[in-house]
């Protein structure tokens, strides 16, 4: 495992530098590990004993910010190192406050996991959901650091449950304690003899719901809103497939809502054809916030979003939510738009995400397949107040029901500190 592995990232690193050629994001990503160790280097005394954080990207770190900002309210002296694997995520916390340094996680090879732990001796790990890695885990266990695994889901067809999956059974072997997010994890965790797991829940309902407890205001958002009384459907994440649905949709509702747009991918091109396609009249964020002194009479039909980290609070304006991603890898956070109390549409591809289907079942979340569909849901819920406020509560309800994670989750960790 480890050459065949070893290769395989060595591969994965040569093809990320060949599509810099062309792709914007692998660039980001190769030029953004530029001097990573001479940064690492140059934070050594400050970073030893540290409490070391990492995530694949923005939507990890919100899942594990909830655990990581309780454990340094308890533990002040405490330093943080958090890392990314994405560009995305480094780039929208990179100034991030609590963290006394915030980078790239270093490339998976046996001498790099050494050379990290050498550098900051880590006196905990915590890695969010989805984080394997072979070497960096071994280094982990080798230097006894309690390594900690925070609302991890698995299913049945992963590698960890197949009969060539010895590999990445040894990986679940160098966690402390693994919290996962539901039963049926650790009962399939259980069933290949790894017992050191409990049922915390998902820390994201903790975080979704501190974000809407805080009741952030948007003036701009706002402003666009009180400029109507036309109900407010607020896109968020969403890639082109989203967008045609959306726009299919609104053809031939009864009702039509202004939109609030925050597409999940911010490039010039995607920016244009939203612009080019959405109803009119439109205005950028950017453009609205520089009319702000006029912003209480916008006109304006679509409220384009052309800036980073504002989803999770641009709910709280929405009457209905639609969420992007379901046409695609799969949908993004739901439960951002839930804890605001909003009805949450989305696409079909969820299987990956049981907060999809717990929303179904509660009455809160409508998954749609097609341009008809889509026009029934949101047909429905513009033209039956009744309907929508009843999604509407069983949405902040559900969400409410799933709070706590974090504090069992924390509870576990601390003691061990």
């Amino acid at each position: 495992m480890p050459v065949l592995y070893s290769a395989g990232i060595g591969l994965y690193h040569a093809a990320v530098r060949c599509s810099t050629l062309w792709n914007p994001k692998a660039r980001a990503w190769v030029e953004g590990r530029r001097e990573l160790w001479q940064r690492l280097e140059g934070k050594r005394a400050e970073l030893k004993g540290c409490l070391w954080m990492h995530c694949a990207s923005v939507g990890e770190f919100e899942q594990g910010r909830p655990v990581l900002e309780a454990i340094k309210a308890a533990r002040p002296e405490l330093p943080v190192l958090l890392t990314f694997f994405s560009p995305s995520g480094f780039e929208v916390y990179k100034d991030y406050a609590l963290a006394d340094h915030v980078d790239y996680l270093p490339a998976d090879s046996d001498a790099n996991a050494a050379h990290l732990m050498e550098l900051i001796a880590p006196r905990a790990c915590l890695f969010v959901k989805y984080e394997f890695w072979y070497h960096h885990l071994q280094a982990l266990k080798a230097n006894r650091v309690p390594t900690f695994l925070v609302s991890a889901i698995f299913r049945k067809d992963q590698p960890f449950f197949s009969w060539f999956g010895g590999a990445w059974r040894k990986m679940l072997g160098c966690y402390t304690h693994i919290f996962t997010q539901d039963e049926g994890s650790r009962q399939l965790l259980a069933a290949i003899g790894i017992t050191n797991v409990s049922v915390s829940g998902d820390t994201r309902f903790d975080r979704v719901m501190a974000i809407a407890e805080a009741n952030e205001e948007l003036d701009t958002a706002k402003a666009f809103c009180s400029a109507s009384k036309s109900l407010v459907l607020v896109c968020g994440s969403t890639w082109p497939k989203d967008e045609q649905l959306i726009l299919s949709a609104l053809e031939h509702g009864k009702t039509r809502p202004r939109l609030i747009v925050a597409p999940h991918e911010l490039n010039a091109e995607h920016l244009g054809a939203i612009e080019a396609r959405f109803p009119k009249p439109l205005i950028t964020w950017t453009e609205a916030t520089a009319a702000s002194s006029s912003a209480s009479s916008f006109p304006i039909d679509t409220l384009l979003v052309d800036g980073m980290g504002m989803l999770a609070r641009l709910y709280k304006y929405a009457d209905i939510a639609y969420v992007g991603g379901g046409f695609g890898d799969g949908i993004h956070s739901l439960l951002e738009a839930a804890a605001w109390g909003k009805p949450v549409i989305f696409g079909p591809h969820h299987r990956k995400f049981p907060e999809a289907q717990a929303l179904i079942d509660a009455g809160a979340g409508f998954e749609v397949r097609t341009a008809a569909e889509m026009h029934s849901v949101l047909d429905r819920l513009l033209n039956d107040p009744v309907a929508r406020a009843a999604a509407s509560v069983a949405s902040k309800d559900h969400v409410r029901a799933h709070m706590g994670a974090k504090d069992r989750v924390v509870e576990h960790v601390l003691s061990l500190l």
